[in-house]
């Protein structure tokens, strides 16, 4: 590059010299003769690099959101808000990046998915890659042992980005956790009744939560075989089950390293599922019995279907021994809600159509923080809402349903012109009580362009001012609202009935 800059300069020279020379009304010989050099000077140098086209597109992974998007996402946004503080939960912030110790160690396999950043001023930094670690710090830092915070914020994966499923490089995390000391079970299960509460209100069909306990899966490990140094990577395997157990199998065995027939153990446990009587089941297995922590584990899930009973929320509960939740710092109950999609003919089973909530138990990561090590029991939930956002934005478009993007509740216009002084006053006294008001810039609109724009942007009102209207002291308030054409007949008599008055 530095040896082209000065070419660069001299075709610029050569430049102003040609068009000097034409200023000049030099004879065309001499301005001929220039331009010919400026030319061969173009040819050595090549194309123009500031010239060169410059391609316009987000990163890969990531996306802008339009109005009609941004509306629909506030929306799912206020449901799940308004469920967070029904269950009295405050809320916090964090940065969105941390330093690179504080997320190291924290995710297993995962960890090589953490955006790294350039060293800027002696600290190692590395973008937050989830909400629980940033709060566990929190916790630490702060030496908080007693809290019930929500956090909404962006998150960032060097993930393979699976757009159209709602999987992004950089997107939002819905996050609600319960910190501290109490009786077993009963954060867990407010937590999964904050799930159900916040998925039926969203209404985006039909959905089944899975929950296990790493505890079982550790105790389950233990008595097939797993050696120690093998649990978390074998569990992040068994998390893969959706793909069939074959492939499972062969992950275990061919990558991994684990022997056929303790594989084979492992899957005459993990494909089973059901209720409150498989834990009761399993509670009674000969060989599941010996282990204390999958005993423990199966002590607490018992008491949870009890209290999820309580809740009337057990028939959305699955116990599930495939679900391991590859995050190295679980600790007890985990679980994770599916989408199910109707079935398509009579007897078919439902197919899931991905993950869009999850979270469990993590007892020991405030701990990692702590210069004592003094643990805080933690338990959460985060909700999926980009793939929520997707299924809601995939069934607005099917539906062809109009969304408005602003909260406009009146337009002020104008009958007749010279009437922008009038308008301006108007529109300011609505803002100055509170009202959502516009109207259009321009001196003189003209009355069916301001009527056409309330129902593009579906203003439900216009206040029309007009001289009569100004010499009377009134506004005439008009609606602008779509009726359905069978509707019709019935809202005219709705809207002209007057009640009879006897005098």
């Amino acid at each position: 590059n530095n040896l082209v800059r000065p070419y660069f300069r001299m075709k610029k020279k050569k430049r102003e010299r040609v068009r000097g020379l034409k200023q000049q009304k030099a004879s065309t010989e001499q301005i001929e003769e220039e331009v010919a050099k400026l030319l061969k000077l173009k040819a050595q140098l090549g194309p123009d690099e500031s010239k060169q086209k410059f391609v316009l597109k987000t990163p890969k992974g990531t996306r802008d959101y339009s109005p009609r998007q941004m509306a629909v996402r506030e929306k799912v946004f206020d449901v799940i808000i308004r469920c967070f503080k029904r269950h009295g939960a405050e809320v916090i912030d964090t940065p969105v990046f941390e330093l690179k110790e504080t997320l190291t160690g924290k995710y297993g396999e995962d960890s090589k998915l953490i955006y790294d950043l350039k060293d800027q001023g002696g600290e190692l930094l590395s973008l937050r890659y989830d909400l629980t670690v940033p709060f566990a710090r929190y916790l630490a830092m702060n030496k908080l042992t007693n809290i019930k915070r929500y956090h909404i914020a962006k998150v960032y994966r060097r993930d393979n980005p699976a757009m159209t499923r709602g999987r992004y490089r950089e997107f939002y995390q819905c996050d609600f956790d319960i910190a501290g000391q109490f009786d077993p079970m009963i954060p867990d299960a407010e937590c999964l009744k904050i799930m159900c509460e916040i998925l039926s209100s969203l209404q985006i069909g039909d959905f089944l939560v899975k929950v296990n306990d790493r505890r079982i899966l550790d105790g389950m490990f233990a008595i097939c075989g797993v050696p120690d140094d093998k649990f978390r990577t074998i569990c992040s395997s068994v998390d893969k089950l959706e793909q069939g157990w074959e492939e499972v199998k062969n992950e275990m065995v061919g990558e991994k390293g684990l022997a056929p027939e303790v594989a084979d153990r492992i899957g005459d446990y993990v494909q089973q599922h059901g209720g409150v009587s498989l834990v009761e089941q399993l509670l009674q297995d000969p060989k599941l019995s010996q282990s204390k922590q999958a005993l423990e584990g199966l002590g607490d899930l018992k008491l949870l279907f009890e209290y999820l009973n309580l809740f009337g929320i057990a028939d959305k509960i699955s116990f599930d021994l495939s679900l391991a939740r590859g995050l190295d710092y679980y600790t007890g109950v985990i679980y994770e809600a599916v989408l199910l999609q109707t079935p398509t003919q009579a007897g078919e089973e439902p197919l899931g159509v991905g993950s869009i909530a999850a979270g469990g138990r993590y007892d020991g990561l405030v701990g990692m923080f702590d210069p004592k090590g003094r643990k805080v029991p933690c338990v959460g939930l985060s909700i999926g809402v980009e793939r929520i956002f997707s299924i809601v934005e995939q069934r607005l478009e099917a539906l062809e349903e109009k969304v408005r993007t602003t909260e406009t509740q009146v337009l002020v216009a104008s009958a007749q012109k010279k009437l922008l002084e009038e308008r301006l006053k108007l529109v300011s006294e609505l803002w100055d009580a509170g009202i959502k008001a516009e109207l259009l810039y321009k001196k003189n609109p003209k009355l069916l362009n301001q009527l056409q724009y309330c129902e593009e942007a579906g203003i439900p009102l216009v206040a029309i001012i007009g001289e009569q209207e100004l010499k009377e002291g009134v506004i005439k308030l008009r609606s602008v609202v779509d009726v359905r054409r069978e509707d019709l007949v019935e809202e005219i008599r709705r809207r002209t009935s007057q009640p009879l008055c006897i005098c």
